[in-house]
């Protein structure tokens, strides 16, 4: 059985299809992108395994709980 990529390896892997399909077209503000687009599936799997308890996901994210609610605003996944 092959062994699962680690998550570095998967973005490495994913930004050089992403540059590969630029197709020599500069990219632009890619930071940003590569935030929100880890940012929300990143917040759906915290707060999913810490059972909607926004405290709990602020301290395993490492954020003020009032951060993490702004964050899930932003993402339209506050309820």
């Amino acid at each position: 059985m092959n062994e699962p990529m680690s998550l570095d390896a998967c973005v490495r892997a994913n930004l050089e299809i992403y540059f590969r399909d630029l197709d020599g077209t500069e990219p632009a503000s890619l930071h940003d992108m590569l935030v929100r687009v880890v940012e929300k599936p990143l917040l759906e799997v915290v707060m999913q395994r810490a059972g909607q308890n926004q405290s709990r996901a602020a301290d395993w994210l490492g954020l003020n709980r009032n951060t993490l609610r702004k964050k899930l605003i932003e993402h339209q996944l506050a309820k």
